[in-house]
């Protein structure tokens, strides 16, 4: 089991360097934040003492060498914007962004698994159609849609809830249920699925024929072993909540950490977008991880093929 967690921190190592390395040289290929922070009518005196000021007449890998000996002391860098150290701007948007994907992320999981559950349990029911025409309705409508649908009906509509911005608990209804819809639809069908296949298994037909209770069938053989793909769909969802919150949170006016990379990469403050690349792609990378040791816990038949290898 150590060699199979050796190799996954590894690969997740490489996996993160190599995304500080693209973020870093596309954010600087991709326009001059001088330009951009200084307005088209600055003087050229300005421009020119503003690169010399954030080291941009430097070469690119010198100054990407200089990134990474900072990175190693924890200096994630100064925004160019308001002056603030970039992970102190990155920090005190975190809250606010779990406000709405803890919540998001419990609705995904209490709704979509028993959804998924109860429809393999009742396959070709009015339920099981039910489930999966919602299912398919969540999954394939991308979260801008749905957040503009929602606030056409709920907000404009009914005028029952706000369209926008923070404030009260009812203020986070609508963001919450953008991003949690998408994932009831996608777990719902993904946990059907895997009853439905593990149910027809001959150790579960085997263990009806021998007149073991149902519920026991289902419970202690049948929803284990339909876990494992299970928990790589949950896995992938927790690293990817802080990059779902982007659209979200821009759609409406969250101030989470969002709304902050979409100001940034409009105005090119280099440090705080490398700041929450880092974030987006540890999260991301550190969820996978967890997966692939839960897996390989779950299932010891990969931690052979990975002893092999």
């Amino acid at each position: 089991m150590s060699s199979f967690i050796l190799s996954r921190l590894a690969r997740a190592s490489i996996t993160v360097l190599l995304v500080m390395t693209f973020a870093f040289c596309v954010l600087r290929l991709s326009g001059d934040p001088a330009q951009i922070l200084l307005g088209p009518d600055a003087p050229q005196e300005a421009i020119d003492a503003f690169r010399e000021r954030w080291g941009l007449n430097d070469p690119i890998f010198v100054q990407y060498w200089a990134y990474l000996k900072s990175l190693l002391s924890l200096d994630f860098g100064v925004s160019m914007r308001d002056r603030s150290p970039a992970l102190q701007l990155v920090l005190e948007r975190i809250p606010t962004t779990l406000q709405l994907t803890i919540p998001a992320l419990i609705l995904k999981i209490g709704i979509g698994i028993p959804a998924g559950v109860y429809a393999a349990l009742h396959r070709e029911s009015i339920a099981d159609r039910g489930v999966i025409m919602l299912a398919v309705f969540g999954f394939t409508l991308p979260s801008f849609v749905i957040g503009l649908l929602l606030v056409l009906v709920f907000s404009v509509t009914l005028g029952w809830l706000p369209s926008g911005g923070q404030g009260t608990w009812i203020h986070g209804i609508l963001p919450t249920l953008t991003m949690s819809i998408g994932g009831i639809g996608i777990l719902a069908r993904f946990s059907r699925s895997a009853m439905i296949e593990v149910l027809g298994q001959p150790y579960i037909r085997t263990a009806s024929a021998k007149g073991v209770n149902w519920r026991d069938v289902v419970w202690k053989h049948a929803l284990p072993n339909a876990s494992v793909p299970i928990v790589t769909i949950v896995g992938f969802m927790i690293g990817s909540l802080i990059a779902g919150a982007v659209v979200v949170e821009t759609i409406f006016a969250w101030p989470g950490i969002g709304r902050l990379l979409v100001v940034s990469v409009s105005n090119r403050d280099l440090a705080v977008v490398q700041c929450l690349l880092l974030l987006i792609a540890g999260t991301m990378v550190l969820a996978n991880l967890t997966v692939d040791i839960l897996y390989g816990w779950l299932d010891p038949r990969l931690r052979s093929k990975s002893g092999a290898h």
